[in-house]
């Protein structure tokens, strides 16, 4: 504790800068997902609280974000879809964010928070630019004043009659909103702009008597238990909402991490990926018990913090209460907030989130690579997210499977005996005393890098190219690894060079390739042990005490 209020000056105002930039975005995104603005800011004072305190990331401030906005949107338009209405289809909602919590904490459980840095860039760069996209799409009926239609195509084929029934006055407004976040910061950037955007906005509003539609008024003080939902929940739909829990939990937990990553860069310090999962799921998980959105880390708010002094816990704790304090004293100002106004601050938000690096690089990169990225772009804004995640991921897979598959083509070597570089100290040239026909028959095969199945077809391949031989030696130096379907493909080649009378030896094979072959029976069963050698060249004095041992026998007659 000492160690956090020896910071507390910074820790103070960092908290709460981040709260004063969370509270727009907070009922904004509340507006936006259907569930009404206080739900966003539900998520940022209950998730910001809790997932500080148990998560791993000191400095991270947690809020509704843009991309689990944009699902948790998706996911609610249809469970109302399903149900017939809000009220019917919150034992469904709260469902969905019960699970999305429950899905963040088992990620941390068993450690999962490691292998997000696996995740393609072409994947990544699509889903988040389709997410922003979607947001900045959703945005364009209430900044002109009329209600949003709950899914993508219907946006599109709506727009002739939505220019035709636009609210000038709402348009207005949110121009007004646009033309200041985007203008304030080169003015200064010591106010947040979406705060002022957010005040003079209503202020122009609510002075100049604007017809507009509002946020309209908020319950005062504390949230109530909405658990009692969970009773209307219909098991029925349970594909449906247990794909959006993943979908969300997921989408969070990459999220977080990668904004966690962001503060250690800012702040020097190491976050723990597994912990901050955990933490931000039993955030979520109190969230949804009260009627909040789910939410993750919010780059925007954390470097917020961090640039005006937080360095802890501390921090976070400072930017909830404040929000709280909002809560409580100001809910009857925030209604007279006007959703144009929200909507510019979301469809900046929306811009922000699109991959701008990503999208220029498309004709840079790899033709495939930009396949991915369009291609998870495309099936995120019109198809479903977490397909787009999926298809994107095999392709990424595939194509990185090609690619080794290549190289590893690239790498493969065949040649005689007899042009064997020689290696010092093993002076090989003079201890070489092979006859040059029996060294003809001898070849050695090198392969470098992992083999694994995206190699494999090329291996069997390779056999018909095989020349005239007595015996091909396999010289494993440079394999580091080797997968099950290539030491099958390995076993296939062994036998058919052995039904060709070609004698097969392994030299400096060890580690996994070796125990991988151990493992499938390869050896010994296929390749005896007095088969395999430490090294190419002790493999080679091998065959020559074996040709003067039996004399003019044939090197393939070796046993």
């Amino acid at each position: 504790m000492k160690l956090y209020f020896k910071n507390f000056r910074g820790d103070f105002l960092g908290g709460l800068t981040a709260g004063v930039v969370t509270l727009p975005l907070a009922l904004a995104f509340g507006i936006q997902s259907g569930l009404g603005a206080v739900s966003g800011l539900y998520c940022a004072i209950i998730l910001g609280f809790i997932a500080i305190i148990f998560g791993g990331t000191p400095t991270l401030i947690s809020t509704p974000t843009g991309p689990m906005t944009v699902v948790a949107t998706l996911a609610i338009a249809q469970a109302i879809g399903i149900a017939g209405s809000l009220d019917g289809a919150m034992g469904i909602i709260l469902t969905i964010f019960l699970l999305t919590a429950i899905f963040q904490i088992f990620f941390g459980v068993i450690k999962i928070g490691s292998y997000v840095k696996y995740i393609p860039y072409p994947v990544l760069s699509g889903f988040m630019t389709g997410i922003g996209v979607i947001l900045v799409l959703l945005e364009i009926y209430p900044f002109m004043g009329l209600p949003s239609p709950k899914g993508i195509i219907k946006v599109f084929i709506g727009l002739p009659q939505a220019f035709s029934q636009l609210n000038p006055q709402a348009l207005l407004l949110g121009g007004i909103s646009l033309f200041i976040i985007y203008f304030l910061p080169r003015l200064t950037k010591s106010i947040p702009s979406s705060l002022v955007a957010l005040i003079v906005g209503s202020l122009i509003s609510y002075m100049g008597g604007f017809s507009v539609l509002m946020i309209g008024e908020i319950p005062h003080g504390l949230p109530s238990f909405q658990l009692n939902h969970l009773l209307s929940f219909d098991i029925h739909q349970a594909a449906f909402v247990l794909s959006s829990a993943i979908t969300l939990g997921a989408l969070g937990s990459i999220d977080t991490l990668l904004t966690s990553v962001v503060a250690d860069q800012s702040t020097k310090t190491r976050h723990n990926s597994d912990r901050e999962l955990i933490g931000q799921g039993l955030g979520n998980l109190v969230s949804a018990m009260f009627g909040g959105l789910p939410g993750a880390g919010t780059t925007m708010s954390t470097l917020v913090s961090i640039k005006a002094g937080g360095r802890t816990r501390l921090a976070g704790i400072i930017s909830s209460l404040f929000l709280l304090a909002v809560l409580f004293g100001l809910g009857k100002l925030v209604q007279y907030v006007p959703i144009p106004v929200l909507a510019a601050i979301l469809i900046a938000v929306g811009f922000d989130i699109i991959d701008y690096r990503g999208l220029k690089q498309l004709t840079k990169v790899n033709r495939a690579e930009g396949i991915i990225l369009v291609a998870v772009l495309s099936m995120t804004v019109f198809v479903d997210l977490i397909e787009a995640v999926a298809v994107g991921m095999v392709l990424s897979c595939v194509v990185f499977m090609k690619k080794m598959g290549d190289i590893g083509e690239e790498k493969v070597e065949l040649f005689p005996l007899h042009k064997l570089k020689v290696m010092k100290p093993c002076n090989l040239q003079e201890e070489f005393i092979l006859p040059r026909d029996l060294a003809d028959q001898v070849y050695i095969k090198t392969i470098s890098g992992p083999v694994f199945f995206g190699f494999s077809y090329s291996l069997q391949e390779s056999i018909k190219k095989f020349p005239k031989a007595t015996t091909i030696i396999f010289e494993m130096n440079r394999v580091p690894y080797i997968d099950q379907s290539a030491a099958n493909v390995y076993e296939g080649v062994v036998q058919d060079l052995k039904k060709q009378n070609i004698k097969v030896l392994l030299a400096n094979i060890k580690g996994q390739p070796l125990k991988m072959f151990q493992d499938i029976g390869l050896i010994p069963r296929v390749i005896p042990q007095n088969c395999i050698f430490e090294d190419i060249f002790d493999c080679v004095r091998t065959l020559e005490k074996k040709f003067f041992s039996e004399g003019s026998k044939k090197v393939s007659k070796l046993n």
